[in-house]
């Protein structure tokens, strides 16, 4: 907790004041124009990856990049999704998986999460993707092409949203699904008709 109090003294100091113009504004306004959906896992941050300003993004961390498709119940997923498209009216959508993910590890290994039961029934979110994944390839391939499906499969989920299918509908939202690698941090497109990624 020391390195976490001595880091806002710092921000407070030297990070602050030399963008104090930039918080000045960012306190009466929030427009970002991306949803970021990315991994809670702590070595993927989405505005150092995309190297973005604060406001920029709005982003939303799961374990495993999940989205869990529309349903009746109320989430925060499906509630941040629905805000930052019909309040904030985002532009874009990433969906970004990567490597060495540790929920597409589990799932690929089958490693048993009988000790994580909230964690397997979250899981399931990527039910569709290990069904894809073909059972041929293994180990570092295997997750590797699970992340890869994953990202996918998440964006599907995002279509059944509502607000994200009528801005689609409208031209007003595209999605974007990439791979980030973190050992050599190259960003993988997995949406061709879009801009590339890196």
């Amino acid at each position: 907790m020391r390195d976490l109090t001595a880091g806002v003294r710092r921000f407070q100091r030297d990070v602050f004041p030399a963008k104090a113009e930039l918080f000045a504004g960012l306190a009466a306004r929030h427009t970002p124009d991306t949803l970021f959906i990315g991994c809670s896992d702590a070595r993927v941050v989405p505005e150092l990856l995309t190297q973005r300003e604060p406001g920029e993004l709005f982003v939303i961390r799961t374990a495993g990049n999940l989205v869990p498709a529309h349903a009746p119940y109320v989430d925060g997923v499906a509630a941040s999704v629905e805000y930052a498209v019909a309040v904030l009216g985002v532009s874009d959508v990433v969906v970004c998986g990567h490597s060495a993910c540790g929920a597409m590890t589990a799932l690929a290994e089958s490693h048993d999460l009988a000790g994580a039961p909230a964690v397997a029934g979250w899981l399931h979110h990527a039910g569709a993707a290990v069904a894809r994944t073909t059972e041929r390839v293994t180990g570092a391939e295997r997750v590797a092409a699970l992340v890869r499906e994953n990202v996918l499969t998440q964006l599907t989920h995002l279509t059944t949203h509502p607000s994200v299918a009528r801005a689609r509908a409208r031209g007003e939202l595209t999605l974007h699904g990439w791979v980030y690698d973190i050992a050599t941090g190259a960003v993988e497109n997995l949406t061709p008709a879009t801009a590339p990624a890196a």
